[in-house]
């Protein structure tokens, strides 16, 4: 038999499997032979895994693409429905209604299973018939569970009746938690070959191009191009694209330039040769289309086929709620929340190992283009609400020991990563612009947005050199916050052994972090001592109020804020999300934002609280726990543009790399700012205890840097 004649009976296989599983899961809808508290779970993941099947036929057949704009987005508001505004209290994807319905350990098992199937959603649309089987049978699987349970049942009743014992007869009889768990375990198990292989591949191999290919070819003024993605669509994603497609082609230029540019300046400025690079990774979140497809004709010139893949979608591959990829709205982020530590369900040691074999074997495979990858361009969005959580009892947790496991995991995962894929010839960029839910004035703030990523570089490095020359004077600095902040923080700095020729602090402009401008350093981590503290600050998608963390000799010692009312919620939230999960972190960044405008800008239009890290570390100083800014690229010579070599670049923990490279790195790192109004002084502080005062009552004092007060000023008038 010919290798097409294997493949031709393997894709009818395929096929007789997948109608198989359809129809099972179209009679579930009128039957009732699972025990009666469950028949409307199963009854209703059905109708919805009908709907997503019926959506998928659209899509192959055509139908899908002649569908009117209003036809179109009421297809994604039906698919998403179940998990939309006041919808998702009643829905079995949300774990707390799911566990009022079944108990604690059904309860998060069905809401696990269905959420994994709820990211069928996608596959739908991509045509992967393949993923939807998979799903589809394991939801045939559990029900098939629960139908064997009640027929025992059954059975156990018929037999009581015909003893006349004159018993009431058993109790309902359904399957134990420990029989769904391993159901579940195995499916993860047997398809890490599938999904995280796949995920790997989508990483690395610009052939899968699904994303790309809709880019490239769709009439960007067809608001319907963005439905074909398969995401859900709010207001923020079509009316950016709307807002793109008023702009002149000369703007949406502008913008692609300042970002495909600071990709490559990235490259030069760390002495890492791109022309051994041949894809780079897109990310950015729907809407923004019209300026990706300029960004890819760009990278085309670099020698750079782009890699556009989806944020992961199922348990298999996700990172707690985090999205990493390409993605449309979040329908609703407390779901999203609510799932973030679901395989603390099943995940055990041997599952995690699994996961690694599949991805040593995938990378072993796909070697050559894991070299070529270049290293992500970003485009990020921000001005949506910030959101604060509800912390929920009733949510997968992971334990102690599981902790452990994952952070174990993490550092092999990355190890491996860093094999095929080395850090110290990769790079990346990274911009942002506001979305249409910032306010009335988006238009207008949107502009601005873009006049502050194209700010002088060159007026910026000169300024922050005077202030690097400063800094490299000291043996510590001292930040002093104000009008109550808390901060009262000492970070210690690198000795320099000949000044003329090295420095401490990287006079960062505009290449791989757009906008200007800051300057940084890794701190010593001996001699970091104090209180960082912030009223309020927006990390990672997720708002802290209060955030107070103390250092000592320069590693995390105690935290807290007051998001929540008990104590061991407020811990567990930052252990959870800033530390994640790690007993402690260090201190692996100190930097001096300088872009005032940006500062100015955020005041003006009162999105201070909406304003991403990227642009908001720039507005004021900033600290960041975890890895260096260095990170698996400590041992690359890196220079100023006045020339001198930034020494700064390990600390105590991360030179560990070089006995046990396990126990240098955390795999995180969060920029906390400082805002210009909360800060009292930021002082460096000689050898000989002489004092230079950078800036003061939030204003830049150091002779050389008054300029940056000009935005300030403007903004007092």
């Amino acid at each position: 038999m010919s290798l097409s004649e294997i493949q031709k009976e393997r894709n009818e296989q395929c096929r007789e499997r997948h109608e198989l599983a359809v129809n099972r899961i179209r009679s579930m809808v009128t039957e009732e032979t699972v025990e009666k508290a469950y028949v409307g779970y199963f009854q209703d993941v059905a109708l919805f895994l009908l709907e997503l099947e019926n959506t998928r036929r659209k899509v192959a057949s055509g139908e899908w693409e002649n569908y009117t704009l209003e036809q179109m987005r009421s297809l994604n508001e039906i698919l998403y429905s179940d998990i939309l505004d006041k919808n998702y209290e009643r829905s079995y994807a949300n774990p707390e209604y799911a566990v009022s319905s079944f108990g604690t350990e059904m309860g998060q098992l069905l809401s696990l299973l269905y959420a994994e199937l709820r990211g069928g959603i996608p596959y739908a649309f991509e045509e992967k018939t393949d993923y939807l089987t998979i799903l589809y049978e394991l939801f045939i699987e559990v029900y098939n569970c629960f139908e064997n349970a009640a027929l025992e049942e059954a059975s156990e009743q018929s037999t009581a009746d015909e003893k006349e014992s004159g018993a009431a007869g058993a109790e309902k009889q359904i399957p134990s938690a420990e029989q769904i768990r391993e159901i579940l375990y195995w499916y993860a198990s047997d398809y890490c070959d599938v999904f995280l292989a796949d995920r790997i591949r989508e990483q690395v191999l610009p052939e899968e191009s699904f994303a790309t290919d809709l880019i490239m070819n769709s009439d960007l003024t067809d608001l319907r191009y963005l439905y074909q993605f398969g995401e859900y669509i709010s207001e923020n994603e079509w009316k950016t694209a709307e807002h793109l497609n008023s702009l002149p082609e000369e703007t949406i230029r502008k913008m692609a330039d300042v970002y495909t540019e600071g990709y490559r300046i990235g490259f030069v400025n760390t002495g890492k040769d791109l022309s051994k690079k041949s894809v780079v990774n897109i990310r950015y979140i729907l809407g923004f289309e019209r300026v990706v497809k300029k960004a890819i004709e760009n990278f085309e010139k670099m020698g750079l086929k782009p890699v556009i893949y989806r944020a992961a979608v199922s348990v298999l591959t996700k990172r707690q709620h985090i999205k990493i990829g390409y993605y449309g709205a979040v329908a609703n982020k407390q779901y999203e929340y609510d799932h973030k530590d679901d395989q603390a369900l099943f995940m055990d040691k041997k599952y995690l190992e699994r996961k690694l074999e599949v991805m040593q074997t995938t990378y072993e495979h796909h070697k050559k283009e894991a070299a070529g990858f270049a290293g992500p361009a970003c485009i990020d969005m921000f001005g949506e609400e910030p959101f604060e959580p509800e912390a929920k009892e009733t949510v997968a947790k992971l334990s102690k020991s599981q902790e452990e496991m994952i952070l174990q995991y993490d550092s092999r995962q990355s190890q491996m990563v860093n094999q095929y894929i080395k850090g110290e010839e990769r790079s990346f960029t990274i911009i942002a612009y506001p979305v249409p839910e910032i306010g009335e004035k988006y238009e207008e703030i949107f502009d601005e947005i873009i006049r502050i990523n194209t700010l002088d570089a060159k007026l910026y490095e000169k300024v922050q050199q005077t202030l690097i020359d400063a800094l490299d004077q000291g043996e510590y600095v001292h930040i002093l916050g104000t009008n109550g902040n808390r901060t009262d923080l000492n970070v210690q700095l690198h000795p320099l052994n000949d000044p003329k020729k090295e420095t401490i602090f990287e006079n960062c402009v505009a290449d791989v972090n757009i906008p200007v401008g800051e300057v940084f350093t890794s701190p010593v981590l001996e001699g970091t001592n104090g209180v960082l503290h912030v009223s309020k600050v927006y990390l990672n998608e997720l708002q802290y109020r209060d955030l107070e963390i103390t250092f000592s000799n320069g590693m995390v010692s105690e935290y807290n804020c007051a998001n929540f009312e008990r104590e061991l919620e407020n811990k567990a939230y930052i252990h959870d999300n800033v530390l994640y999960k790690h007993p402690t972190l260090p201190l692996g960044e100190f930097a001096i934002g300088t872009n005032t405008t940006a500062y100015v800008t955020a005041k003006k239009y009162g999105i201070e609280d909406k304003m991403p890290i990227l642009i908001a570390e720039k507005m004021g100083p900033h600290f960041a726990v975890g890895d260096t800014c260095y990170s698996w690229c400590e041992d690359i010579k890196v220079y100023n543009p006045n020339g001198k070599e930034i020494i700064a670049r390990d600390n105590s923990v991360s030179i560990r790399r070089k006995e046990d490279v396990s126990k240098a790195y955390f795999h995180c790192h969060t920029d906390i700012t400082i805002p210009y109004e909360e800060l009292g002084s930021i002082t460096v502080v000689t050898k000989d205890k002489k004092e230079i005062v950078l800036l003061e009552n939030g204003k830049f004092v150091l002779p050389g840097t008054e300029i940056l007060n000009e935005p300030l000023k403007n903004s007092n008038k």
